[in-house]
């Protein structure tokens, strides 16, 4: 049963994966031909993280409270209607003034919906640490993971098939029926993860609602704070890279076509590790021990990524790093969830989801300004000196001076 509903969730967020990152490389082009400027271009694609950062912690504290799969269902629902208003952006507009803006302000509203119930992530996260124990958690959260490098890979060559001859509508439309292909996948096919005994006993507890307050609380607890502060330090670093990738191409003189084509790469070195070797990994190092090395390897990737000279080079470097990015997104996640009393687990990965989305709203316009005034090598370098403080932190709070881990059978 277990194996049929991470089967069942790796399938859920493929499809998701793949509706989003289908979309995610055309909306400039969308955008772009209703008069938007690359500022404003800019704000649409933060607009989504930034509701999200709203959004996603307040989804995992529900689903603590009345189950995963109802807030999953909510979520789904709510990015399919999001990807909807964004295919009919244009008949709308003309309905209500045919003014260009008009489209662009609609556009804003779907990404905005489409990231206060985009809580899939969160919830599925939560729902693997309900149905797994300490051991195998991060063998199930790297098949999450790699679905998530699947649906990269896969969604931008599809959506680039779909919108030839300017035809940026379409591909909205088609990610709004995966979407809800998912919605009815959820319906049938997905059980609920928590016992109604489980959620009567989160209901009383005081940890149900998310705030900044909760938020402080969060990083001020010993065994809870120096985790988050990995955690961002680290999505920190790597959105410096997944987000100005593309930019950075350009500064090398690739053609779109090649900057996907190295995406689709990466995306499949991604999976490969979160789905394939954290098994091996897990199964022969220590989470903490993991970490620390992923995290001096990264540190060292993006220093090379910077001064990346050609594409032979380039494509040597991202092997490491997608294994470092890989170990790091899989595993920051697995141990936040053994510091904590089941009952938090859905509102800690909500915050989690909610610092990363932070990460993307900063890093476009701090890789922006460092691109115009310093130069491509300058975001890889910030990103590298990131990393390389948060190496000697995670000796002393994960090494040294090892946080216990809570470690609780799985539900049956």
């Amino acid at each position: 049963m277990k194996d049929k509903r991470i089967l069942t969730l790796f399938l859920i967020i493929l499809v998701d994966l793949m509706g989003f990152s289908l979309i995610l490389p055309l909306l400039p082009y969308y955008a772009k031909a209703y008069g938007a400027n690359d500022t404003l271009i800019g704000l649409l694609i933060a607009s989504y993280a930034a509701a999200q950062v709203v959004g996603a912690p307040i989804l995992g504290r529900l689903s603590d409270k009345y189950g995963r799969r109802p807030i999953l269902l909510i979520s789904i629902l709510g990015t399919s209607l999001g990807f909807l208003i964004m295919g009919l952006a244009q008949p709308i507009g003309a309905l209500i003034s045919g003014h260009p803006g008009v489209v662009l302000a609609i556009l804003f509203i779907s990404r905005i919906l489409d990231g206060l119930t985009g809580g899939n992530i969160t919830v599925v996260q939560a729902y693997v640490t309900d149905i797994t124990d300490a051991q195998n958690r991060a063998v199930g959260l790297g098949m999450i993971g790699a679905a998530f490098g699947i649906g990269f890979t896969f969604g931008p060559a599809i959506g680039g098939f779909l919108s030839r001859n300017g035809n940026y509508e379409l591909p909205a439309f088609v990610a709004a029926g995966m979407a809800f292909i998912n919605f009815i996948a959820v319906l049938r096919f997905l059980p609920e993860s928590l016992t109604p005994e489980r959620r009567a006993e989160i209901a009383k507890s005081p940890r149900t609602s998310f705030n900044l307050q909760a938020l402080q609380q969060a990083f001020s607890r010993p065994q809870l704070g120096p985790l988050l502060y990995i955690r961002f330090m680290f999505t920190m670093s790597f959105s410096l890279f997944t987000v100005m990738f593309s930019q950075f191409a350009q500064r090398m003189d690739f053609t779109s076509q090649a900057t996907g084509y190295i995406l689709g790469y990466v995306g499949i070195l991604v999976s490969l590790v979160q789905g394939m070797a954290m098994r091996r990994l897990t199964t022969r190092f220590p989470e903490y021990q993991l970490i620390f090395w992923a995290s001096g390897l990264m540190t060292v990737s993006l220093l090379a990524w910077a001064f990346t000279p050609n594409l032979t080079f380039l494509l040597i470097v991202l092997i490491p790093l997608s294994l470092a990015a890989g170990v790091l997104t899989t595993l920051t996640n697995s141990v936040l969830t053994k510091v904590v009393s089941f009952e938090e687990v859905g509102g800690i990965l909500g915050i989690s989801t909610s610092l990363e989305s932070f990460t993307r709203v900063i890093a476009p316009i701090l890789g922006g300004l460092l691109f115009d005034n310093l130069g491509r090598w300058s975001v890889g370098v910030l990103g590298a000196i990131l990393m390389a403080s948060l190496v000697p932190y995670i000796w002393k709070h994960l090494i040294h001076n090892p946080i216990p881990l809570i470690t609780k059978p799985a539900e049956s």
